[in-house]
């Protein structure tokens, strides 16, 4: 079902599947740095259905059909979303019980709205090809994307999804993890203060990401975090490896779910 949510005197588009926050726990996903509700196609219906909850993608400030943000964003948005506008969401559409699933951009805002709120909903954390420090590999992969942007199809591509938000997300994106700044860039801070199990899902041949991502939130997760390492899988797991991407994130929400009642 689409809906919007207000948030911060914004819309967010928002999808929902299977059953409402009141009658079971609800799975929010947080999509990539150029990505939108849509972007997640029929994953997150079904991964609820496989595990008997609730659903709940958005799009966040200036991505699908969500409304358009001002530029530049500031080289702390992620910190911004998961500090201000995650919480006030999840208040905002009623979730008592969730389970985030954060890819990429998603993942690091999971991370931070864990580690740095009390976070009373939060019961567990899915993270595909997180980041939680700067890495050169990463700056990389965005100067390859922004030459894909300006010269190849990956406008036309993104406008499928992003409408008149396209050029709003793309650049949104790719000139604040571009900035000089961004060098700087790290969470692990956060880490330790995660008091809720997680799951770490990287593909060993992403290209924005090293598996030392992996390694860091693994040392320093405050709850412990177990991973899976997928070979031959790129930055997009849950796409590129469905079936064994399906398969860790349903086995990891049973065993909080049993936890849970």
């Amino acid at each position: 079902m689409e809906d919007y949510i207000a948030v911060g005197g914004h819309r967010l588009e928002t999808n929902w599947y299977g059953p409402s926050p009141g009658d079971a726990p609800t799975l929010v996903f947080l999509h990539h740095g150029l990505g939108c509700a849509a972007m997640w196609r029929d994953f997150p219906g079904k991964l609820a259905a496989a595990v008997d909850c609730g659903a709940l993608v958005y799009s966040r400030l200036g991505y699908g059909r969500s409304d358009p943000c001002s530029l530049p964003r500031s080289v702390r948005f992620m910190h911004e979303e998961g500090l201000q506008v995650l919480p006030e969401l999840l208040d905002a559409a009623g979730i008592r019980q969730c389970i985030l699933i954060g890819h990429s951009d998603g993942a690091s805002i999971a991370v931070i709205y864990a580690g740095g709120t009390t976070a009373k909903p939060l019961r567990g954390i899915i993270t595909e090809a997180p980041h939680v420090f700067f890495e050169t590999q990463t700056m990389r992969g965005i100067q390859k994307a922004k030459e894909a942007y300006e010269n190849g199809d990956l406008r036309e591509k993104l406008e499928k999804y992003h409408g008149s938000n396209t050029d709003c997300a793309f650049w949104g994106w790719n000139h604040t993890w571009l900035h000089p700044d961004f060098v700087s860039w790290d969470i692990q801070e956060y880490l330790p203060h995660i008091k809720v199990p997680m799951l770490v899902i990287q593909g060993e041949d992403d290209e924005y990401g090293t598996d030392e991502q992996v390694k860091a939130i693994k040392r320093y997760a405050g709850a412990g975090a177990e991973a899976v390492i997928l070979p031959g899988c790129g930055h997009a797991p849950h796409l590129e490896q469905e079936a064994a991407s399906l398969k860790a994130m349903k086995d990891f929400i049973l065993r909080i779910r049993l936890e849970i009642f």
